[in-house]
């Protein structure tokens, strides 16, 4: 999870009326709790970190795409990664492996945190190395991109709570602008690639991704990512990249390099 200050953001924020009544983070401790964010997982990266994850299609999974590079700005290998779905006191609903990752093609990891551009296609895609099918964990679908003043919500794991899911269930977009969704709600580190929810035709849809944790006029915000065509992009050019090659070790992308990591890892911050 990014931190960083953004002040060319102002404008989006500015005279704003009342927003709604916003909820705290709540640990979902229960399987009562839990039910249907059992497709949100911990995506734990080997001798690294952890970012979160969803699942949006029954091999495919969603994050952030700056969880892929390590501290030096290097792809990190797909066999590093493992999706941990429903993660709650040590215990997954399903484990998968991954067998490719891939961000999206437009995004450039070049480490400057503050540059809207980069956060607006702060997405990957992970394949899975099998399908999650259960009656438990179902794919989530995706919703049109949120507008300022509507109320969302978002699952998490992060720094401190890395064992369950948490649960904000009430926060609000704040502002858009170039792809940028600012949202009040409480993100942490490790929470980069949680996805942000909005309820349409009375479901839960995944409207937005974590981007980074930002600053705006000294409150602090959370960053995401507007779905509705940078999704679509990245879907397209997953499919025309064919069949993983075996191994689970291509090479993902080659566009741009960067000087830090949006996996924030436990123990280092």
């Amino acid at each position: 999870m990014r931190h960083f200050l953004i002040s060319t953001l102002l404008v989006m924020v500015s005279g704003l009326g009342a927003l709604a009544q916003e909820t705290g983070l709540v640990t979902l401790q229960t399987r009562q709790a839990s039910q249907g964010w059992e497709a949100v997982g911990r995506l734990d990266i080997r001798g690294k970190g952890f970012c979160t994850a969803a699942l949006i299609r029954d091999r495919l999974i969603l994050t952030a795409a700056h969880c892929l590079y390590d501290a030096d700005g290097n792809v990190l290998s797909a066999d590093r990664f493992e999706f941990l779905a429903g993660l709650r006191d040590g215990r997954a609903q399903a484990t998968r492996t991954v067998s490719r990752a891939i961000a999206h093609p437009d995004y450039n990891h070049r480490g400057d945190a503050t540059d809207p551009a980069e956060v607006a296609m702060d997405i990957a895609v992970l394949e899975l190395d099998r399908p999650i099918r259960t009656t438990r964990i179902r794919p989530y679908l995706i919703a049109q991109r949120p507008l300022t003043g509507d109320e969302v919500r978002v699952v998490s794991y992060g720094r401190g709570r890395e064992d369950a899911p948490s649960l904000q269930e009430v926060c609000s977009v704040l502002g858009r602008q170039t792809g940028v969704i600012v949202m009040t709600c409480d993100v942490e580190y490790g929470s980069s690639g949680s996805p942000v929810f909005m309820v349409r035709d009375g479901e839960m849809r995944i409207a937005s991704v974590v981007s980074a944790m930002a600053q705006v006029d000294g409150r602090k915000v959370s960053l995401g990512t507007s779905l509705a065509g940078p999704l679509n992009a990245l879907l397209s050019h997953f499919a025309a990249m064919g069949p993983a090659r075996p191994g689970g070790s291509q090479r993902l992308i080659s566009i741009g390099e960067r000087n830090d990591t949006g996996a924030k890892f436990v123990g280092t911050d």
